[in-house]
């Protein structure tokens, strides 16, 4: 992503989750696990019973990311919007938000690569000129999906 992005909107490669209205956008080389994160991510907290409250798809491979006003909204692309790719099963159709507000980035890196403390303040990367902050994780740790909860909303 540039941080001096001429356009209105950015289509990008990526996975998108979100939970109580926040977005986290999962990046990562192909075959990093996005959509395998973002599945267990869904599958752990995608349960509760208010509907804005439950984890869910945004949008999965690529990632649409428009400015309203000083908000930062993801969506997904119309051809693949309620679409996961699950490896070993192929495309399924998933529960999805239409769009949601940008709060995070998560570069998902191997496990030496992720500080056992994050820097203060936290990394930030402008997306359409916006500060948006960075977080790198290993999604192979089975306690990835709780971990984007908390960094997400605070609380499990």
């Amino acid at each position: 992503m540039s941080a001096n992005a001429p356009h209105d909107e950015l289509c990008i490669h990526g996975t998108c989750v979100a939970i109580a209205g926040r977005a986290a956008l999962l990046r990562g080389a192909p075959g990093s696990g996005k959509s395998d994160l973002a599945l267990r991510f869904i599958s752990a907290f995608g349960h509760d019973p208010d509907p804005e409250g439950a984890a869910r798809l945004v949008s999965d491979d690529q990632v649409l990311i428009s400015k309203d006003g000083d908000t930062l909204i993801v969506t997904a692309p119309e051809t693949i919007a309620g679409r996961l790719e699950v490896r070993g099963i192929g495309i399924v159709a998933m529960d999805h938000r239409n769009r949601a507000q940008l709060s995070l980035i998560v570069d998902l890196v191997d496990a030496d690569e992720v500080p056992r403390m994050p820097p203060e303040p936290p990394p930030q990367e402008e997306v359409l000129g916006m500060p948006v902050p960075v977080l790198r994780l290993d999604p192979r740790e089975a306690s990835c999906p709780v971990k984007l909860k908390l960094a997400l909303t605070g609380g499990v």
